[in-house]
């Protein structure tokens, strides 16, 4: 007979030797957020990150929309490999789902800036519902 945990599900933790490792090597070896694309292009890190100059340097919000949903898509994948049922803590203190968060926070905020209110909400409370908040992901930037 097996029991619930009442206290909800444990923790996920991305692999630390996953897609986004290769994305910091290749990013720690001087390539460019592009670059480190064609080198790994599962890790949500680099969608992240050209979501987040997207929304920045270029001030074009439907490119950082497009890259922060593929990012995020990309993690999805990779939470779910990692046992992830759909709920749960994603700590944003775990550098590994650090990729993720950030693409989800980039999506919510890419999504506000093209008007998609409801889309932005539900990465909001999303990032909530992971234990973390807009906020201290905002910080890992």
């Amino acid at each position: 007979m097996t029991h619930e945990n009442l206290l909800g599900p444990e923790p996920t933790l991305l692999p630390a030797d996953g897609d986004d490792a290769e994305a910091r090597a290749a990013l720690a070896a001087g390539e460019d957020a592009r670059g480190a694309v064609r080198v790994a292009p599962a890790a949500s890190l680099v969608w992240a990150l050209l979501a987040e100059q997207a929304l920045q340097d270029t001030g074009d919000p439907v490119a950082a929309y497009a890259y922060a949903r593929t990012g995020y898509h990309r993690g999805l994948d990779a939470l779910r490999r990692a046992g992830w049922r759909g709920r749960g803590p994603i700590p944003a203190d775990h550098e590994p789902n650090q990729g993720f968060l950030r693409a989800l926070l980039a999506l919510a905020e890419a999504a506000d800036a093209i008007g998609e209110s409801d889309e932005a909400e539900r990465c909001q409370q999303f990032l909530v519902d992971s234990g973390t908040s807009a906020e201290e992901v905002s910080g890992l930037r």
